[in-house]
């Protein structure tokens, strides 16, 4: 007997939950890519992802996952020997500055490893030095996805601008857009990426690249960029088909403009990151419980440094795959796999999970999967701390106000 029947729930950080309306808007017949609805449907997508992204410039958008992203920012900005400054945080980070390696790019990696955001004083110290300005971007991922770790853009662009260095500032944003905060005009960013398969809630297989006019401007000196990549007919196109270089990503297209509905229309983009940041903190609130006592541990000790899309848990190989296997079989509930956290002494990254928290969230789905964990750690006989599903439905009850003085009793009723 297994008490997995029932609706699944992906507790991933990406794909996200996908809304039945975003699935009913998909689920219909393919639609004319000359004339008609679609177009008309098509332009109103810019001006919501620019509301997201808080830009006024452009954004070009691509039929392709996050990595079609980072190719088509770096090759409009960046040529072969140019060289770029990656502060690694993560699996992402590298990821990002293995590609642009692969395109010819020189990359001077800062390694923060997989415990730390980065530190904006040590960019701004390899900038320093950089007297003869060979660095001619920095890649930042704001949250990385495998180490949840999310670094503080706005902070190093300051330190970024104190040193003069004329390098631009590009961001991925793809496991938090729509989550954590970005404001890219105001912090400064001149190259943003995104995808549309974590916060924005539709199915993997579009991506978005947003630029300011610096970035612009160096995109038009560019010697050479193809057809395919250049966002330049993408960001201004004169004929329908420039938006993607060729065929619509139809099906897409109307789900994510329901999406866009919901969150910029609907719940308003402010609430929706204040509707993350409460659910975060919930999480945080059962897993800082489950730590006492047992091998459990949060990767990051510092709330500050924490992103509210995802967080990345280590206990200990094999117990994080046991865990995850258990509660997909027995729950009905997928958690992440340690990406990026293997170790000699853990090749597999079997002593990691992640719990996704991202889109389209509420507290009852959320605490129905904390409830799930208990249950899997209860069953698999993993020592951990009580009071975890109190504290956490604690952090719900007080809503977004994060100030309320609240407190659990050893019934777990509110006695503050």
């Amino acid at each position: 007997m297994t008490l997995n029947h029932g609706r699944h729930t992906l507790a991933i950080p990406g794909p996200s939950i996908m809304p039945d309306r975003v699935l009913q808007a998909m689920h219909r017949a393919a639609p004319n890519i000359y004339t008609g609805e679609l177009i008309d449907l098509a332009a109103t997508l810019v001006p919501d992802l620019k509301t997201i992204a808080r830009t006024k410039h452009k954004v070009a958008m691509y039929i392709g996952n996050g990595h079609a992203a980072w190719e088509a920012s770096l090759v409009n900005v960046l040529a072969p020997g140019d060289t770029a400054l990656v502060p690694a945080t993560g699996n992402f980070s590298h990821g990002w500055a293995g590609m642009a390696e692969r395109l010819g790019i020189t990359t001077q990696v800062i390694e923060f490893g997989r415990r730390s955001a980065l530190e904006p004083a040590l960019v701004a110290e390899a900038l320093d030095a950089d007297k003869g300005h060979k660095i001619k971007a920095v890649l930042c991922v704001q949250t990385d996805t495998a180490t949840s770790a999310k670094s503080d853009v706005a902070a190093l662009r300051a330190a970024m601008d104190a040193t003069g260095h004329p390098a631009l500032l590009m961001v991925d944003c793809i496991a938090c857009l729509g989550c954590d905060e970005m404001q890219m005009d105001d912090w400064g960013v001149d190259v943003m990426v995104a995808g549309c398969q974590k916060g924005l809630m539709t199915p993997p297989g579009m991506s978005f690249v947003f630029f300011n006019d610096k970035a612009a401007e160096i995109r038009a000196k560019m010697e050479r960029v193809s057809s395919y990549w250049d966002w330049t007919p993408r960001a201004d196109p004169e004929q329908f088909y420039q938006y993607w270089c060729g065929t619509a990503p139809t099906h897409h297209l109307y789900g994510l403009r329901v999406a866009l509905d919901m969150i910029v229309h609907e719940e308003g983009l402010e609430a929706v990151w204040a509707r993350h940041a409460t659910l975060a903190r919930a999480v945080w609130a059962a897993f800082e419980a489950w730590e006492v006592g047992g091998p459990l541990e949060l990767n990051l000790a510092n709330r500050a440094i924490r992103s509210n899309a995802v967080t990345s848990v280590r206990i200990g190989a094999p117990t994080g795959t046991q865990l995850r296997n258990w509660l997909t079989e027995q729950a009905g509930v997928t958690l992440g796999i340690g990406l990026g956290m293997a170790t000699e002494e853990d090749p597999q990254s079997d002593g990691f999970f992640r719990v996704g928290h991202m889109g389209h969230l509420n507290s009852h789905m959320l605490l129905g999967t904390l409830g799930s964990i208990q249950a899997g750690l209860n069953a698999l006989q993993i020592p951990h701390g009580g009071g975890a599903l109190e504290a956490a439905a604690q952090v719900c009850a007080a809503g977004a106000d994060d100030t309320a003085d609240l407190t659990v009793g050893a019934s777990g009723s509110c006695c503050g």
